[in-house]
């Protein structure tokens, strides 16, 4: 099964999902099977004027996880995370990283077509 990114406030299976993707205080990439996951931090992309979101698409990509969870996600964000080959469940905010997880497991999360938040410079 592929590993999974989701968007998290601390390095934890039990931390809340971010809401925010490109300005996340991290990730948690876990093999969904064996929930062993790697914690890739998001800090530098935080203070980013803009570019943030495409950023932490280049992060996801460079993880090697081919899904990603988390709550919103811009529109430079998602192309990127798109060409990668990465297919994005959107508004899974509320709940834990485990939470997100066991939900993909089950075949709750709808993955979409387009990104669910505007630029922050049109």
């Amino acid at each position: 099964m592929d590993k999974i990114a989701v968007t998290c406030e601390e390095p934890s299976l039990d931390s809340q999902v971010d809401p925010r993707f490109g300005r996340a205080a991290g990730f948690l990439v876990v093999d969904p099977e064996s929930m062993e996951f790697e914690y890739i931090d998001n800090g530098s992309s935080q203070v980013m004027a803009q570019g943030a979101g495409i950023q932490a698409a280049e992060n996801i990509a460079n993880s090697c996880a081919k899904i990603l969870l988390t709550g919103n996600v811009g529109p430079k964000a998602f192309q990127g995370l798109e060409a990668a080959g990465i297919k994005i469940g959107q508004n899974l905010e509320s709940g834990t990283v485990r939470q997100a997880i066991e939900k993909f497991k089950a075949g709750d999360v709808d993955f979409a077509t387009s990104s669910n938040k505007e630029g922050h410079w049109k």
